[in-house]
């Protein structure tokens, strides 16, 4: 998904400031060159008067100016180059220094975005998808199978094969993902781990633990002095590559908490946008707590994931305790 409108003012921004601070710091380096070097001031005065008196001549006819001026400026740009030496300034003190050679800070090249843009667009992604510091842990890097055994351990490897076969087939297939189950078995490391690859190709992730999605969307409606500024971030949750739900059935349930997680997913699958749901209520519990449409809406449109097994953050807590 391309940027949004304010995500991308927000990138070129940063690309404006950096040619702002590149002007200025080329501004001050000139200052302590004229201050320190007057002669160099009198060379740059050469250069202006040159380029102008060629011009004339350029446009009354003279064939040769052109091929003049460019030796002027030659032997001139030769002795700038010296004087800056002899004082002890490195060559390129007055040159134009940019973070991106590439593009120069503009963050195009031609009419293509350069790799630097690109890399802010990522983290860009990451600073807005709420799970940027979960992500330095819970990625498929740190993947571990040593906290299950027989069926649990079954179920954990189907759903990591489920979890890597939905990102190589993001951008080709519309698919959804529902994980539920008892209490710290992976459900949320999953969806992170599916989350960190998504980002790292470009996507558009937001994380919400149910309670947050819930509060924002809330807000967005009923808080008059909360509704512009989320605004923007009402639009995403609703446009995203990929939203995350964690921990459903976490939130205060009401009949706005319903309506408004019906209109969420429900947008969301009308516009092909995918979703991922965890949750540790039983498939009995989800019915029962929301509608039977959501129940219908989940089960009809998701891959249904379950995990069991013991705490992993018990038995971690547990083990760390033992080494003690």
């Amino acid at each position: 998904m391309p940027l949004t409108n304010s995500q991308y003012d927000a990138v070129m921004r940063s690309y404006e400031e950096k040619q702002r601070a590149a002007r200025h710091r080329l501004e001050e380096h000139t200052r302590i060159v004229y201050e320190k070097i007057p002669a160099y001031e009198d060379l740059d005065r050469q250069v202006a008067s040159i380029s102008i008196e060629q011009g004339r001549k350029l446009l009354n006819g003279e064939e040769n100016a052109l091929t003049e001026l460019k030796q002027k400026l030659r032997k001139l740009s030769e002795k700038k180059a010296s004087l800056l030496c002899e004082n002890g300034f490195p060559a390129d003190y007055l040159s134009q220094i940019y973070e991106c050679d590439k593009c120069r800070d503009t963050g195009y090249i031609a009419n293509k975005k350069c790799s630097c843009f690109r890399t802010a667009e990522i983290n860009l992604i990451y600073e807005q998808s709420h799970i940027k510091n979960l992500l330095k842990t819970e990625n498929f890097s740190s993947l571990s199978y040593d906290y299950y055994e027989g069926e649990d351990l079954k179920k954990f490897t189907k759903a990591v094969q489920i979890c890597q076969n939905f990102i190589k087939s993001f951008y080709l297939d519309y698919r959804n993902l529902f994980f539920y189950g008892t209490v710290g078995t992976g459900k949320s490391f999953l969806s992170c781990c599916v989350a960190k690859e998504l980002m790292d190709q470009g996507s558009l992730v937001i994380y919400f633990s149910a309670s947050q999605l819930f509060d924002t969307l809330s807000k967005s409606t009923f808080d008059r002095d909360s509704r512009e500024a989320l605004s923007g971030i009402s639009d995403d949750i609703y446009d995203c590559d990929l939203l995350i739900i964690d921990d459903l059935g976490t939130e205060l349930t009401n009949s706005f908490v319903s309506s408004q997680l019906f209109s969420c997913l429900n947008n969301r699958h009308l516009r092909k946008k995918s979703t991922i749901i965890t949750t540790n209520l039983s498939l009995s519990e989800l019915r029962d707590r929301y509608s039977d449409r959501i129940f219908s809406r989940i089960t009809s449109n998701y891959e249904v994931c379950k995990l069991t097994g013991k705490d992993i953050r018990m038995q971690k807590k547990t083990s760390s305790a033992g080494r003690a």
